[in-house]
């Protein structure tokens, strides 16, 4: 059975840091890509980043760029999102994606 388990969400203030993890069983992930997702409300869901299987590339939403760093540690079955300088339009359920499989999220609100 595949599960993604997230978590670290939590409320945090504006220019804050926050670090997101998913941890994964059922698959074998160092053959994985890994994503993250946010779905805001009142908003369709979106891409957030993903890395490659080692870990050597990135890419991230123009969004995010520049404040959110995507890895894994495929010894632990873990991937990871640091979050720094949020803002408040950073606030959403984050769930992380793998091989059609989704977690059930985590929440993340940036508020004062």
């Amino acid at each position: 059975q595949v599960r993604l388990v997230e978590s670290g969400g939590d409320l945090v203030q504006p220019g804050g840091s926050l670090r997101l993890s998913c941890a994964a069983s059922g698959i074998i992930f160092r053959l994985n890509i890994m994503e993250w997702y946010r779905q805001a409300p009142g908003k369709e869901r979106e891409w957030v980043a993903d890395i490659t299987t080692s870990g050597s590339i990135t890419r991230y939403a123009d969004s995010v760029k520049g404040r959110f760093t995507i890895s894994r540690d495929n010894a632990k079955n873990t991937m990871y999102l640091q979050m720094n300088s949020l803002k408040p339009e950073d606030t959403a359920v984050y769930y992380c994606y793998s091989a059609t499989y989704w977690g059930q999220g985590t929440q993340v609100t940036v508020s004062s």
